[in-house]
């Protein structure tokens, strides 16, 4: 592909959201860390450098080698990387008097520039830095200001090396997309053609190359991510596909036997594996969040390698990651963010294991998955399910797992999801589940003092699961659902609600 873009992470919160943006004009973008700029530059036609919670004035702040970058490629730094471009180029940083955050409005706008084409005085951008730019670099020119940023965006003269020190990836910046447009296809001349057939096209002519005739075993899991990619490689490969359904025992109430069901009609070759008592019983006494996870992860990697001898000559071993997973699991793809948990799906095969990996829906964001399915006609009722995450129900119990618990939160669960069904709510929320809380508390039933569990219900809306908002259930709903769950659900007494938002919470609890 000859018309990526390459970003380069500092360590910015908001560096996943330039991808969303870049990736919404059609345009296909990588992230890389800042300290490992690719040694070929070919295959990209311009360049972002990404905000960052450094300070470009601090002695252990990125530096970056854009020897190869600057002057030679169309270049955007934003919020830091705008910094960085001015300090190490003849400019200056300066600590801000008052932290400059949020919403600010753009008050001059050089009306020529190709930069801001469509954007005019008064267009509203977001702020987020504590430095600010005093003097432009040395052979640069003023684009636009704001009333407290005399120096909100600058060009080098002679090159397409552009600086904005707000965030046109974040929705508050009202016309950020119409400005990466003007950057990337306007200046850069990056062509907008990666579409979900596109990628669907040549991702299925680079399995085909990759896979050859070789026999993949793929675990699914009923979700979107491993159903488009069980269809993906279908349509590559075709019969040397094998895939295989796990019971770790920790699936939603009959979800097993339903989903093994659903995907007979859909021509995969599909076996279930019951390994509930043996993911149970590596489970047992362990509270630890982080354990359970990579718990989990390991003995779902054992059982695939017990079932890989049971498919003569399997080679590789198919997983439906994406790209949000990559990210949080391992910072950016390198980069020094923050690693917020890790995905037991992410991170490396033991030694033992001889199966090789494909992950082909690793560079996409969730509703890219969906629009690839939709593309692949792929079924609403499959693409339409909510996320659910790998470790299933093992991190909505907080603390040790066990089945008198699993089997209290399966109830629980299928109580709230249908409920959502029941009332046309379902698909208005991105994700819903129910936690089960290490804490018991006092009720009253039928005039006898109960000391029983309390539950968390958490329904969110979101694009991608990089960010998510609580959704404002009716009352009427919270009221009926708490009711059928408390009176159904033995050994529960107390349904709360979870009105979080992430950041600064995360969707799951654990």
């Amino acid at each position: 592909m000859q018309n990526n873009v390459l970003i380069l992470d500092f360590g910015s919160q908001y560096t996943q959201l330039i991808a969303r943006r870049v990736r919404e004009l059609n345009i296909f973008c990588e992230i890389k860390p800042y300290n490992k700029v690719p040694q070929d530059l070919t295959a990209y036609k311009a360049v972002i450098l990404s905000g960052s919670p450094f300070s470009v004035r601090a002695e252990d702040a990125p530096h970056p080698d854009l020897s190869g970058i600057k002057g030679k490629k169309p270049l955007l730094g934003v919020c830091y990387g705008a910094q960085y471009l001015a300090h190490f180029h003849g400019g200056s940083v300066e600590k801000s008097n008052t932290r400059e955050y949020g919403r600010a409005n753009l008050s001059f706008v050089e009306a020529n520039s190709p930069f801001f084409d469509k954007i005019t005085p008064g267009s509203q951008v977001w702020m987020s830095h504590a430095d600010t730019i005093k003097t432009l670099p040395t052979q640069s020119e003023l684009l636009a200001s704001t009333h407290d940023v005399a120096n909100a965006a600058f060009k080098f003269k002679d090159e397409d090396t552009y600086g904005i020190q707000f965030h046109p990836e974040v929705y508050h910046s009202t016309d950020g997309k119409q400005l990466l447009e003007n950057f990337l296809v306007h200046i850069a001349g990056v062509a907008q053609t990666w579409t979900p057939d596109a990628f669907v096209e040549s991702t299925v002519a680079d399995l085909q190359q990759k896979i050859g005739n070789d026999k993949v075993i793929l675990g699914l899991s009923g979700g979107v991510d491993s159903t488009v990619a069980a269809v993906l490689l279908h349509k590559a490969i075709g019969k040397h596909l094998h895939c295989i359904f796990v019971n770790n025992g920790l699936l939603r109430k009959n979800e097993f036997e339903d989903v093994l069901q659903q995907y007979e009609g859909m021509g995969l070759n599909v076996k279930g594996v019951d390994a509930s008592a043996r993911f149970l019983n590596a489970l047992a006494g362990e509270s630890d969040p982080e354990t359970k996870r990579k718990i989990i992860g390991r003995v779902f990697i054992e059982v695939f390698d017990d079932e890989a001898h049971k498919v003569e000559d399997a080679k590789w071993l198919a997983q439906g990651t994406i790209y949000p997973d990559v990210i949080e699991s391992v910072s950016g793809t390198g980069g020094p963010s923050a690693t917020i948990k890790s995905h037991h799906n992410v991170g490396g095969l033991p030694d033992f294991m001889k199966l090789k990996v494909v992950e082909p829906l690793k560079m996409l964001f969730k509703d890219e998955v969906r629009r690839v399915g939709k593309s692949m006609d792929v079924g609403e009722e499959r693409l339409g399910r909510h996320p659910f995450p790998g470790p299933g129900l093992a991190i909505r119990i907080l603390g040790d797992i066990t089945p008198e618990k699993v089997a209290i939160l399966q109830e629980v669960d299928h109580i709230f999801i249908q409920g959502l069904r029941d009332w046309g709510l379902y698909d208005q929320v991105w994700q819903a589940g129910a936690m089960l809380l290490p804490v018991n508390s006092v009720g009253v039933m039928g005039d006898e003092r109960t000391y029983e569990k309390c539950v968390a219900l958490r329904a969110v809306e979101s694009t991608d699961g990089m960010t998510a908002d609580w959704v404002n259930l009716p009352y009427a709903f919270l009221q009926k659902t708490s009711n059928e769950i408390i009176n159904k659900v033995p050994g529960v007494n107390r349904v709360v609600y979870d009105i979080s938002s992430k950041p600064p919470a995360t969707i799951e609890w654990e």
